[in-house]
This record gives structure tokens, C-alpha cells and sequence, in this order.
């Protein structure tokens, strides 16, 4: 399967069945199946979140992180396997282990979004994650992933 990088926001929604305000990664610049990838998340100071997380000392929240690390995972995991949502293929957290936030995150951050594939067994992912601002890691996790095919 060839793929186009840098992977845009069009390119991202094939991979993904997230949509507004819920799809967290802007674009992957790097993608090598079965391996790793590379994307990022522009953070906006008007994204509503900011509305209630904190209104006075906006913070992106860490679970965010981990649901946009999760998303570049279950990309690389579809580029892996081939397989997409529109043929009804879904990316379910399963388990996020080792997580640690060392950093806030705040609008106009760009989370750069890294994941590589460490184990696949019969539809389980493991994914080892790290989020970065400025070349500063920011969050790193062990995310779980079950690959399923969804009942129509």
C-alpha cells in the first residue's frame, strides 16, 4: 500500500472515524507501516475546551494527549493491517499504561505526536508513545489497542 505524505486533514478522516471536535491530529509527516509514525495536533487558544479547561490558565487536558496519541496509533495500526473504518474496522483503547505528563500544554503548542508499534497479536496493538512541544517530551504512554471489525 503506498501513502502520501504528508498525510492532510482529508487524508487523516480515511483513517479515522473521529470528526470535529474530536479528531486530534492536524497531520502525519511520517509513516512507516508496521513501525512508527510521526503527526502532530496544532493547539488554538479557540478550541471550546478552553471554554472550561481552565478558562483563566487554558491547559489542554493529558487525557487529550493520550486520546491524540491513541488516534496516530490507530492510524498506524490501519496502515499496518490495511484494513479501514469505512469497512467497518474501529481503533478501541484497551489499555494506557507508564503514563506520565511532565509538561502543560497550552494554546498555540504544537503536539508533535509519536507512536511506534511494538507488539500485534491477534487484533491487540501495543503502541510506545511520546508527545512533544519544542522538542521537549511533554507526555509518554504505553497504549493498548483492540482492532475490531464493528456488526452493521
Amino acid at each position: 500500500m503506498t501513502l502520501e505524505l504528508p498525510m492532510t486533514h482529508q487524508s487523516i478522516k480515511t483513517f479515522l472515524p473521529h470528526r470535529y471536535p474530536f479528531l486530534l491530529v492536524d497531520r502525519v509527516t511520517e509513516l512507516e507501516p508496521g513501525k512508527a509514525i510521526l503527526g502532530y495536533k496544532n493547539v488554538s487558544a479557540n478550541e471550546e475546551l478552553f471554554n472550561g479547561h481552565f478558562p483563566d490558565q487554558a491547559i489542554f487536558p493529558g487525557v487529550l494527549i493520550c486520546e491524540a496519541l491513541a488516534q496516530v496509533s490507530a492510524i498506524l495500526g490501519f496502515a499496518t493491517t490495511g484494513n479501514r473504518p469505512e469497512e467497518g474496522y474501529l481503533y478501541l483503547f484497551a489499555g494506557l499504561d507508564q503514563v506520565k505528563f511532565k509538561r502543560q500544554v497550552v494554546p498555540g503548542d504544537q503536539l508533535v505526536l509519536k507512536s511506534t508499534l511494538v507488539s500485534q497479536r491477534r487484533g491487540m496493538f501495543k503502541f510506545s508513545c511520546q508527545a512533544e512541544v519544542d522538542g521537549t517530551v511533554v507526555a509518554t504512554a504505553e497504549i493498548l489497542c483492540a482492532e475490531r471489525k464493528m456488526s452493521a
